[in-house]
């Protein structure tokens, strides 16, 4: 067999994170282990019945059997900024300002090649979503993080970036509510970003991949109900978590018209577009009823309450998060956040995700994601408990 090199840029790309997580994981199931995998930020429901419907009627028409329209169907944008005006009061036209994206992630991979040449440079959260490093590989751009600190609410401060720095960024990553520290943004910090933005001519992508959970009887902001927002980025909404939709591979990018062409045209050379039948379920949950929204929220809120309760009462001092699926845990000082991490898995047999994975200032914390069962999440309370650390 001919062992042909890869590519110089395949070369260059960050080292998929999860990847070693996973085998790390698979290890200890094939070893019989039962593992409490609090790793990785997979859903564990099932999509609402609702949804599950349409796209089986949907599938039995001939007409989606056929290639869809390049850049998807007008019915589905037209849901998207319905919902939007809906749900956050923001006023988007669906031909203009939506382009359909084959999963959330697709965009925000696919961003920074629409808009940077090599050199550029790109602000990036640190800790933040390990994807948007891949985006800032391919586009051969030059990254500068923003660290996100616990003092100050996992926000970034803006005044801590040089005018140089300011002025040679063109492209800003954001993601509230927060992975993987669940931290929350308010509409002040958004209008601080946009008139930040029009200062220096960065463009904001907002990455609203968690916007349906939020605790506390707070709901999440968007990006878009700052004034000006539009003019000057866009925000990337995801089905997969709003709806458990993440096998479905379907999301929207919503906001400045220009951003919106870039991306219809980065996609229009790699794709045709996504199964229309994928593009009814969409549109149906968008425009459906909300009541699953609602139940999937109080869940999460639930396991969180149990769960953060739970490692408080052995004597581990967390802090609740206030929006998405994830909890973000300060490791105990003897460890790093890659040792706690092996040490969980390997004398607990729960599965966490180190911090340093999202970022030199993700050390000292591990993630766990809230998908598994309340009853899970006690017992892996109860794991921790034994290994007397605390």
């Amino acid at each position: 067999m001919v062992n042909y090199p890869q590519s110089d840029l395949l070369k260059s790309l960050p080292k998929q994170f999860f990847a070693s997580l996973t085998a790390k994981v698979g290890e200890k199931l094939e070893q019989g282990h039962d593992v409490i995998n609090l790793g990785q930020g997979n859903p564990d429901m099932p999509t609402p019945e609702h949804i599950v419907k349409s796209l089986q009627s949907a599938a039995d028409n001939p007409q989606n059997h056929k290639y869809s329209p390049f850049q998807g169907f007008p019915y589905f944008k037209k849901a998207a900024a319905d919902f939007y005006k809906r749900e956050f009061d923001v006023e988007l036209n669906p031909e203009t300002e939506i382009a359909i994206l084959f999963g959330g992630k697709a965009g925000l991979v696919e961003i920074p090649q629409c808009l940077l040449n090599p050199g550029d440079s790109i602000l990036v959260p640190d800790p933040g979503y390990p994807d948007y490093w891949s985006g800032v590989a391919l586009a051969k751009a030059k990254m500068v993080t923003m660290p996100l600190r616990e003092e100050n609410n996992f926000l970034p401060v803006y005044n801590e970036l040089s005018a140089d720095q300011l002025n040679a960024a063109k492209l800003m990553f954001l993601n509230y509510p927060n992975n993987p520290t669940g931290a929350v943004a308010n509409k002040d910090f958004f209008q601080e970003t946009v008139d930040l933005s029009r200062s220096h001519g960065i463009c904001i992508i907002h990455d609203f991949a968690y916007g349906g959970i939020g605790f506390d009887g707070i709901k999440p902001e968007s990006f878009l109900q700052a004034e000006g927002a539009k003019e000057v980025g866009i925000e990337i909404y995801t089905l997969s978590k709003t709806f458990n939709m993440a096998g479905w591979r379907v999301g929207f990018a919503a906001g400045n018209e220009s951003v919106i062409t870039a991306l219809n045209l980065m996609q229009d050379h790699l794709y045709v577009s996504l199964f229309g039948a994928v593009q009814e379920a969409a549109a149906a949950a968008l425009s459906g009823p909300q009541d699953c929204v609602k139940e999937l929220n109080s869940i999460y809120e639930s396991r969180r309450n149990s769960f953060i309760s739970g490692l408080r009462e052995i004597g581990w001092d967390v802090q609740a998060p206030k929006g998405s699926f994830f909890a973000w845990l300060k490791v105990p000082e003897q460890f790093t956040s890659e040792e706690f991490a092996d040490y969980l898995l390997d004398k607990a047999h729960i599965a966490v995700a180190p911090g340093i994975g999202f970022g030199d200032f993700g050390e000292g914390y591990v993630r766990a994601g809230l998908l598994t069962s309340e009853d899970r999440l006690k017992e892996a309370v109860a794991r921790i408990q034994k290994l007397n650390l605390f």
